[in-house]
């Protein structure tokens, strides 16, 4: 029993996919002139798959988005945001 056990415990660990950990970014991001223009980021940043959240900040002209970085990358993000209209860069201080 004991045996069976533990083999069906290790065909778990190895059909189990590796974790990745979430990672976060804060995007700095231009064009948005008025008080919707952060739905339209938010909306094109959470049709990257991954992304599990993204809170926009019209104030501020950033985004901080936590993803899934073995689905997705900063890139994608980046390209996501400038492709709705709103180019974007790594806000100074995050990294890559």
């Amino acid at each position: 029993m004991k045996k069976m056990i533990g083999a069906v415990f290790a065909s778990l660990l190895l059909a189990t996919p590796a974790w990745a950990a979430p990672s976060s970014v804060t995007l700095s991001v231009t064009n948005m002139t008025c008080v919707t223009c952060p739905v339209t980021v938010r909306m094109a940043l959470g049709k990257v798959d991954g992304v599990s959240k993204a809170a926009v900040d019209f104030e501020k002209k950033e985004a901080v988005v936590t993803f899934d970085d073995a689905k997705t990358t900063v890139a994608a993000l980046i390209k996501a945001t400038t492709d709705a209209g709103y180019p974007s860069s790594v806000k100074r201080g995050q990294k890559r």
